[in-house]
């Protein structure tokens, strides 16, 4: 089994990208390896990794079609929907809230002293 090799944050060679950058090229991993690791130094946890892909190896980015565009409309509206008084919150719900901002703040009442 080999290992990837390892680049230090900033001084991989050219070649060589994270997904983020490939997306922004309008390109896509398209199945390929992981082709090496970049790290990134922290100071507390360690450092950060991020996985690097051949440029040459990848692909174009699939087109949106009119039902992958429906699809992912479905599936953002379905984010903003209160599950506590079905109305469109007009924003993503926080997933820490479980419902809009007016149902959580219905929900808890302030406490007696």
């Amino acid at each position: 089994m080999a290992t990837l090799p390892v680049y230090r944050w900033r001084l991989a060679p050219d070649g060589f990208a994270t997904r983020r950058q490939l997306r922004a090229r309008g390109l896509r991993p398209g199945g390929q390896e992981v082709a090496a690791q970049l790290e990134r130094p922290r100071r507390r946890r360690g450092p950060l990794v991020a996985f690097l892909y051949r440029v040459d190896l990848a692909k174009p980015v699939r087109p949106m079609t009119p039902a992958r565009r429906a699809a992912l409309a479905k599936a953002n509206a379905a984010r903003r929907m209160c599950p506590g008084c079905g109305r469109d919150a007009g924003y993503v719900i926080p997933l820490s809230l479980g419902t809009c901002v007016p149902c959580d703040s219905r929900s808890t009442s302030p406490r007696s002293a």
